[in-house]
């Protein structure tokens, strides 16, 4: 149980009280033994003031035993403050270490993120290119469409055409034959050949007038053909340009993903970074804890060694007259 504050007279009945239990009086023990209550900057004068009283019978003598008591106390106390300097040091600079690597880890992470962003809206522009060319090439394909059914139906009007001149040329023949037919019979029935002429006449001017408007039709036709193909290069530029702006958007894609590539690279050399620093750091854990370990090592020798003093001076009280051998 703690106590409110300490004294003189309380650091020496602690003293006594260890002393008869046979254990070294240092600081630490008198502070254990008071409840770990006081400084020790305070229960080490008191101690100091209470080695320097000493007995009337042994006033004569020296006091090797306190001397090196004292000694190995100093030791002890400075070698357990250089050692929590050092350990003090030691976790200032993993704790500084382990900072830097998490800074270093987070830039890396946003970088990453900032990389994802930029590849997804590259994604969506790709997209909406697409859905553009695959638009221009319905159109296309509906305007080759109708440009093979003005073709056909084209070829259909030649084949009327080309019908519509085979029956001149047999209507012209059979014109032909009508003449040498009238001519022989001539002899026989002018006004009948007057009759078969007028009406040859007549027949050929419905025919010329026939073969006039199917001329006409031609041309509109050929008309309406010639802006059919105008409508196709159009066509096949405009496809040419959107396969050109596709193969340019396939190239900035391709840029695009080298350069995610690289950030994914870069990554995996944070993260390799990052594991060799924790493997640093795990390192130098593990060296802390060693001195640590020699610390506490250090620790039970000087315990040891106070024990061994302890001993000593039992021995002397025991024996006073050995103390006339110690040289001065």
């Amino acid at each position: 149980m703690a106590r409110g504050g300490i004294n003189k007279a309380v650091v020496q009945q602690a003293r006594q009280v260890l002393i008869a239990r046979g254990e070294y009086p240092s600081i630490d023990a008198v502070r254990i033994e008071l409840g770990n209550t006081g400084s020790k900057t305070t229960i080490h004068r008191y101690l100091k003031e209470l080695e320097g009283v000493k007995p009337a019978a042994l006033q004569g003598t020296p006091a090797l035993s306190d001397t090196l008591a004292k000694l190995v106390a100093q030791l002890a106390e400075q070698l357990q403050e250089e050692a929590d300097a050092r350990v003090e040091q030691a976790e200032a600079s993993f704790n500084e270490q382990r900072e830097q690597y998490e800074a270093q880890l987070q830039l890396a992470q946003q970088a990453l993120a900032a990389a994802h962003q930029q590849q997804q809206i590259q994604d969506a522009a790709l997209a909406a290119e697409s859905e553009r060319l695959n638009a221009t090439q319905s159109t296309l394909q509906a305007e080759q469409l109708r440009g093979a059914s003005l073709n056909q139906a084209l070829g259909e009007l030649q084949v009327r055409l080309a019908d519509k001149e085979e029956q001149v040329r047999s209507l012209e023949e059979k014109h032909r034959h009508a003449r040498d037919a009238l001519e022989h019979y001539r002899s026989a029935s002018r006004e009948q050949r007057e009759q078969d002429q007028r009406r040859h006449e007549a027949h050929v001017q419905q025919l010329q007038v026939e073969m006039r408007q199917l001329q006409q039709g031609l041309i509109v036709k050929q008309d309406e053909l010639t802006r059919l193909h105008r409508d196709n290069e159009r066509l096949l530029g405009e496809h040419r340009q959107a396969s050109s702006e596709r193969k340019v958007l396939d190239d900035l894609l391709e840029q695009r993903d080298t350069q995610i590539q690289g950030l994914r690279t870069i990554l995996a050399q944070a993260q390799g970074a990052s594991d060799e620093m924790r493997r640093q750091l795990q390192a130098q854990n593990q060296s802390l804890e060693e001195k640590r370990a020699l610390c506490a090592e250090q620790g039970r020798q000087l315990q040891f060694l106070e024990d061994q003093l302890l001993k000593r001076d039992e021995a002397l009280k025991a024996h006073p007259t050995i103390t006339e051998l110690v040289p001065k």
